[in-house]
């Protein structure tokens, strides 16, 4: 037997039910009785209205929802709505002085058929951060591991992220007296008195097509290990003490079996931050790689994607073309981005 009360309706015993279900926002109440000769069970089952489902779904998660609420608008200004408009000027021709002209797929096949230079800056991005993006990202780690066993960790801390707060030109600089071309570079004066090169024949480290990739791969991993050692660091330092005391107990002595069992699983947050921010700081290298080799560089040797879209964005105002090249690398760092999140997320984190 279904004994049904719906909102307003009230007599005998159901007036005490009445009070509940309607402080809660439901509509109906539905109670199911069993036949008076068997046990009595009362099961009510409850269908609440869409105001109450709101009222109840704000009332838990209004809170986190209003401290999301700046994140998602900027978000979707600065990185959203311009993805779509970049998307939709990919597929014109637009200089910035005429309306914007739909030509299709034409763009992509002059960018992966026809750019020559294109594909050059291509093949310089990805040698450049398949090299320094592995080597930036465990030096960064490995550094914190070791600065975080000693006393003195502040100041060092300190000195190793000074780099990333720096200005990449004004870094650029100094390294240009360093690698400087003629004979009272640093390191040619260095090879020189050590009689490995002659006053007369300095290595010409800016200007050699062979050379000047080397040169930017060591400027920029110096200076993007900062915000990955930072981020590792923290993580290193809020690591709970008593896994470790646990693992000591078990017999656990050897500091590389600690990192590996216990260390990096602890540490998958960080890890996949890290790593997200090596591989976009890989492929948006520029303003080092035009410091140091000039734009453009000899034989475009220090050409990057980056430095392409800078091109046709801001030199030559083609911003259908420039459009294409900025979603060709979204959507590259994207990909890899995903198969980071992949390699490092958990069922446990994610």
């Amino acid at each position: 037997m279904k004994i049904a009360f719906l909102q307003g309706e009230s007599g005998g015993k159901a007036a005490g039910f009445e009070e509940w279900y309607q402080g809660r926002g439901w509509k109906e109440l539905s109670i199911y009785m069993t036949d008076r000769n068997e046990a009595t069970e009362f099961q009510p089952k409850l269908h609440p209205g869409k105001k109450g489902r709101f009222a109840a779904h704000w009332a838990k998660y209004g809170t986190g929802y209003l401290f999301l609420a700046p994140f998602i608008i900027l978000f979707t200004i600065f990185v959203i709505v311009p993805f779509f408009v970049s998307l939709g000027l990919s597929f014109t021709y637009y200089n910035m002085l005429e309306p914007p002209e739909w030509i299709g797929l034409n763009n992509y096949k002059l960018l992966f058929l026809e750019d020559d230079v294109f594909l050059i800056g291509v093949k310089n991005t990805l040698i450049f951060a398949f090299i320094t993006g592995p080597i930036g990202y465990f030096a960064s780690f490995f550094a914190a591991w070791a600065i975080n066993e000693l006393k003195t960790r502040k100041f060092l801390s300190l000195a190793f992220y000074a780099p990333s707060i720096t200005s990449s030109v004004a870094v650029s600089v100094i390294w240009l007296y360093i690698f400087s071309p003629d004979r009272y570079g640093l390191i040619n004066n260095l090879l020189i008195k050590l009689g490995f090169l002659t006053a007369t024949e300095p290595i010409l480290w800016t200007s050699n097509p062979k050379t000047i990739m080397p040169v930017i791969m060591v400027v920029s991993i110096w200076m993007s290990m900062g915000t990955g050692f930072l981020v590792f660091l923290a993580g290193l330092q809020n690591m709970p003490g008593e896994l470790y005391d646990a693992a000591n107990m078990d017999g656990v002595k050897n500091v590389f079996q600690k990192l590996w069992y216990i260390t990096l699983p602890m540490m998958k947050p960080q890890l996949l931050f890290g790593a997200v921010n090596s591989i976009v700081n890989s492929f948006n290298v520029f303003a080092v790689a035009t410091t140091i080799a000039g734009f453009p560089s000899p034989n475009y040797a220090g050409h990057t994607i980056v430095a392409h879209l800078y091109d046709y964005a801001f030199i030559r105002f083609e911003m259908g073309y420039a459009s294409t090249i900025a979603v060709f690398l979204f959507v590259l760092t994207f990909l890899l981005g995903r198969i980071c999140m992949k390699v490092f997320s958990s069922k446990d984190t994610y």
